[in-house]
C-alpha cells in the first residue's frame, strides 16, 4: 500500500484525498519510483475542475511532473537502474498514472535521467515549462534583436520564455495585468514589462521595436484581447496561443493578421514530445542551457508533504506566484 492522491468528484483543492491504495509490481516498460517532489501545473487543476480537454474517469489519479528514485524495473527496462534519480516528464494522457504519492508507477518511456547539480525541487520544475515555451525557438525562430511578447509572464512557462528569448538574443517583453510584478520580472531577466490594466500594450511593444512589432506573441490567456496582441506583431509575426485562461472564446483577429500577413496558432507541449527530432533538439537545447546557467527554473514556492497538494493548488490558482509552485515529500532532505 502506498499513499497516493486521487478526486473523486471535479471541483476545487478541496477535491484531493489521500488514500492508502495497493501499487504492486511495475508492468512490462514501467518502473516504481519513489516520488521526491512534484511540480504542479495549471493542466492539472484544469483536468482536477473538469476544465481540461481530456475528461477524468473518476475516481481519478492525478499528477504527472516530478522527480524521483527507482526502486523497481518491469520487463524489458534495460535505460535505467535501481536507485537512479530520474525526472518524470508530463507526456502521457492526465490519469492514465499519477505522482502524487509516495511511490508511483510509470512508463520507462516518460522518464529522462535527473540532471546533475540541481536539486530535487529544481529537477521537478524543468521539463514542463521549457518544452512548452521552445515555440518561440522552435517554430517563430526568434532571432538577434526580434521581440516577444509574453503574457503571463510570471507564470513558469512565462518565466522559461523569457529566458530563452534572452538566450537566444531576442528582446524579452513580459506582460503582466498590473505593475505589481513588474520589479520581480525585470530582476528576472524581462528586458521591458507592460502593465496591460494601466498602459496600451500596442503603443508601448511599437515603441519598444520601432515600430516594428513583436516577431511573436506567446499567450496562455486566449479569449478577446488576442486582438490586441495581433495588432502588436510584426509583419508575418506569429501569435501562440497554447492556454485558455480567459474561459472565454478565443476569436480569429482576421483584419489585424491579414494586413500584416500574420498567422495565429495553437501550441501544447506535446508539439515537442511527440515529435523525436523536436524532442531531442529540445532536450539537448534545455540540458545545455541549465548547465550554462541561461536557463534557471524559478521556484515560486515550496510546499511540504502529500497533505500540502491542496495547498499548493489553491496557491497556484490565486495568481500570486512568480514561478513555479513546487511541493517536496517528507522523504526530501
Amino acid at each position: 500500500m502506498t499513499r497516493t492522491v486521487r478526486f473523486h468528484a471535479t471541483g476545487g483543492p478541496e477535491q484531493l484525498i489521500i488514500e492508502d491504495l495497493p501499487l504492486g509490481a511495475p508492468g512490462p516498460g514501467e518502473v516504481r519510483l519513489a516520488v521526491s517532489a512534484v511540480g504542479v501545473n495549471r493542466a492539472e487543476a484544469m483536468y482536477r475542475a473538469g476544465k481540461y480537454p481530456v475528461q477524468p474517469k473518476l475516481p481519478s489519479r492525478i499528477g504527472y511532473e516530478g522527480v524521483g528514485t527507482i526502486t523497481a524495473l518491469g520487463e524489458g527496462v534495460s535505460d535505467y537502474a535501481v536507485g537512479q534519480r530520474v525526472c518524470v516528464l508530463p507526456m502521457i494522457s492526465q490519469g492514465d498514472y499519477g505522482i502524487w504519492a509516495d511511490e508511483a508507477i510509470v512508463p520507462a518511456r516518460i522518464l529522462l535521467p535527473a540532471p546533475e547539480g540541481l536539486s530535487d525541487e529544481q529537477a521537478a520544475a524543468i521539463w514542463m515549462q521549457y518544452m512548452t515555451a521552445s515555440a518561440i525557438i522552435e517554430v517563430a525562430e526568434l532571432g538577434v534583436g526580434e521581440a516577444a511578447i509574453i503574457p503571463a509572464a510570471s507564470s513558469s512557462v512565462g518565466l522559461a520564455a523569457i529566458q530563452l528569448a534572452n538566450w537566444a538574443g531576442g528582446v524579452s517583453i513580459a506582460a503582466t495585468r498590473t505593475s505589481a510584478k513588474a520589479e520581480a520580472l525585470e530582476a528576472l531577466g524581462a528586458q521591458h514589462v507592460i502593465a496591460t490594466e494601466e498602459e496600451d500594450l500596442v503603443e508601448r511593444a511599437m515603441d519598444i521595436t520601432g515600430g516594428e512589432g513583436a516577431r511573436c506573441a506567446f499567450d496562455p490567456v486566449g479569449g478577446p484581447y488576442v486582438d490586441t496582441l495581433a495588432r502588436a506583431l510584426a509583419p508575418r509575426g506569429i501569435l501562440f496561443v497554447y492556454g485558455g485562461l480567459s474561459g472565454e472564446p478565443t476569436p480569429y483577429p482576421h483584419w489585424p493578421m491579414a494586413f500584416k500577413g500574420c498567422s495565429m496558432r495553437g501550441w501544447v507541449a506535446s508539439e515537442i514530445w511527440n515529435h523525436s527530432e523536436r524532442f531531442d533538439r529540445a532536450r539537448k537545447r534545455i540540458e545545455k542551457g541549465l548547465a550554462s546557467g541561461h536557463l534557471q527554473p524559478v521556484i515560486a514556492k515550496i510546499f511540504d508533504g502529500l497533505e500540502a497538494l491542496s495547498e499548493a493548488n489553491a496557491y497556484l490558482e490565486s495568481n500570486q506566484q512568480i514561478g513555479k509552485v513546487v511541493v517536496r515529500f517528507q522523504r526530501c532532505d
